[in-house]
């Protein structure tokens, strides 16, 4: 499964500026005192934020736990204020209490929970939540198998811009599974994968223009300049 790494350390300064919700008081010194490294305050703010029931401080709460900054890293707690935040409806709440449960940190592995957290996060659009339900799809955990589902989930996550889904979607329609196979589309997916800087995408595009003629190459690329422009 995907590493979350790096959704980890960035959320937080993503999340910072999100404008659908509204930001407290608290939350704001928390804010404030991450973004000048000082995680004790910060988790002391986001403590008495998440306390009142706000989902941006338990959010927050829970990556600081997460990542261990400014407390001990505790995946259990982690997860407890994922939950409580992912119970409010927060999207990268749902997402990433579905990883530990797909992990098995701070929780037992459990993938039929991890997949119905991931399926909440995906339907509010979260683009790494959307690709996990791909996967899931693919390689049936949690869920029944479904090829047609999974290609479903990593269209709507390449859509966005992911890499990730747009190699697997690549893939996908490379073989013809959970598609109607077609090297111009995998092509185009190859490509947008590559321009993104994944080189897995780049080594593909490569592996399928062998099996492709000019013609159905230049409509690949052709494919691929119009995406870029509709997505800028």
């Amino acid at each position: 499964m995907m590493n979350n790494l790096s959704k980890i350390l960035t959320a937080i300064l993503i999340f910072f500026f999100t404008n659908n919700m509204p930001v407290y008081a608290d939350f704001k010194k928390g804010i404030k005192a991450y973004q000048n490294k000082d995680y004790r305050a910060a988790h002391k703010e986001f403590l008495y934020s998440a306390n009142k029931g706000e989902e941006q401080g338990q959010y927050n709460l829970g990556l600081l736990y997460e990542s261990g900054l400014g407390v001990p890293q505790d995946f259990r707690e982690a997860a407890k204020w994922y939950r409580e935040a992912a119970e409010n409806g927060h999207a990268m709440a749902q997402y990433n209490l579905g990883y530990l449960y797909d992990i098995g940190k701070g929780l037992p592995q459990d993938y039929r929970a991890a997949a119905e957290w991931y399926l909440k996060s995906a339907d509010q659009g979260d683009d790494m939540a959307q690709f996990n339900m791909g996967i899931m799809y693919f390689e049936g955990l949690g869920v029944l198998q479904d090829f047609r589902e999974s290609a479903k989930w990593n269209t709507k996550a390449a859509e966005q811009g992911n890499t990730s889904a747009q190699l697997s979607l690549g893939g996908m329609y490379y073989i013809g599974q959970g598609v109607l196979q077609d090297y111009v589309t995998a092509h185009m997916w190859y490509n947008l994968a590559s321009a993104y800087g994944n080189e897995d995408g780049r080594r593909n595009r490569g592996i399928i223009e062998k099996k492709m003629s000019s013609d159905e190459i230049s409509e690949a690329q052709s494919k691929a300049r119009k995406w870029m422009e509709a997505h800028p």
